[in-house]
């Protein structure tokens, strides 16, 4: 078989590729992924109780990127949705990211009041201040606050998601974790949210639906690399994986779920409840909140972080150390020297954590530059 493009990956990174090659480009493209589905992890589809499930995990859609909510909506119309989440914090459900209502419903109202008070004049309404930030405050209220958020929304979820403790991971990680100034509840405050209203699946389908574009699914492109002729691949699977390990094993953190369906409409209030302390779990998605589904019954999936072992689990989340950092940059100068005749994206490709519109911006940009050099 011969194309133009052999793109590995149906997920996001490689859908986007893939579309813009063959409306732009008016080249042939072979895709191949090795699951039984398109759109990677953001895959969605009904369970036998007729229930629509972000397979997995939950996959909410946000950006600030006008470029990227203009692309996907050629292929989707939006459901709007501004995500929630609570967290279990001293047997009381709150909001994350930590914020000003929050420390009205732990604290006694005076103590409260004084530390909102600080919070304000000192940051100003509206701020996101790093906890590491706080922790450094001359104010003895703003440092106990930072110590609480730290010590009870953040260390111990860090020791469940990572499987090892803050200090240890990338100072960029701890850096970002903040306490907001603020009493907006939503989890994000990008200005696009919203979710595509026949779900993530179908606007994959979408994207690849061109007369350019083949699909081989449960296809493993080391199995057929010998029988495709093609001119440049763009390669969203593992980067250590397509090297043959020849530098070692880039470490990610997996998942397993617990999926269960209850005989009523719903059974938490809020979209994700996070449990930071307590069990060894990190969270709980009811999915429905997400979709916006009616149903008489209702799933949820509890997310337990495992070790990523290769060729049995799901590599999800690329681990944010120095080290593996410095791993990742051996891979990088190997795909160098292939002068650009490989195109490496996606967060297994980029050993990158991406939200959605993340990859779909890279992609875009990526495609953009290479398409102005030939």
């Amino acid at each position: 078989m011969k194309v133009d493009w052999l793109i590995v990956g149906a997920g996001l990174t490689g859908a986007t590729f893939a579309e813009r090659i063959a409306n732009e480009r008016g080249e042939s493209v072979l895709i191949l992924d090795q699951r039984d589905h398109i759109a990677g992890n953001a895959w969605d589809e009904y369970n036998s109780f007729g229930i629509l499930e972000h397979k997995y995990g939950p996959h909410i859609f946000h950006t600030n990127s006008k470029q990227v909510w203009d692309y996907l909506s050629q292929f989707t119309e939006w459901r709007p949705y501004f995500h929630k989440v609570l967290g279990s914090i001293d047997g009381k459900l709150v909001p994350l990211p930590f914020n000003l209502n929050s420390i009205d419903q732990l604290f006694p109202s005076s103590m409260a009041e004084r530390i909102i008070s600080k919070l304000v004049n000192v940051y100003g309404y509206g701020s996101r201040v790093p906890i590491l930030e706080l922790l450094k405050a001359s104010d003895e209220d703003l440092r106990f606050i930072a110590d609480y958020a730290y010590k009870n929304v953040f260390e111990q979820y860090t020791l469940k998601q990572w499987g090892m403790r803050p200090e240890d991971l990338s100072p960029a990680v701890t850096s970002r974790v903040p306490i907001l100034v603020s009493r907006d509840d939503r989890y994000f405050q990008d200005t696009f949210q919203a979710m595509p209203l026949l779900g993530f699946g179908v606007m994959v389908r979408r994207m690849l639906s061109h007369p350019k574009i083949r699909i081989m699914l449960k296809t493993r492109w080391q199995d057929i690399q010998d029988q495709i002729i093609f001119d440049r691949m763009v390669f969203t699977g593992p980067i250590d994986e397509f090297f043959q390990f020849k530098h070692g094993k880039l470490p990610y953190r997996s998942l397993k779920f617990q999926v269960d369906t209850f005989p009523f409409e719903l059974s938490q209030s809020a979209a994700v409840i996070n449990y930071p302390n307590e069990y060894d779990y990190t969270r709980i998605t009811e999915m429905k909140w997400l979709t916006g589904q009616r149903h008489s019954q209702t799933t949820t999936f509890t997310e337990f972080p495992i070790p990523h072992v290769h060729g049995q689990t799901v590599p999800y989340y690329p681990i944010p150390t120095e080290d593996n950092k410095q791993l990742f940059k051996l891979y990088q100068e190997e795909s160098d020297a292939l002068q650009g005749k490989v195109i490496f994206a996606g967060r297994l490709g980029d050993y990158m954590y991406y939200n959605m519109d993340q990859a779909v911006a890279r992609a875009l940009m990526l495609f953009s530059k290479m398409n102005k050099n030939g």
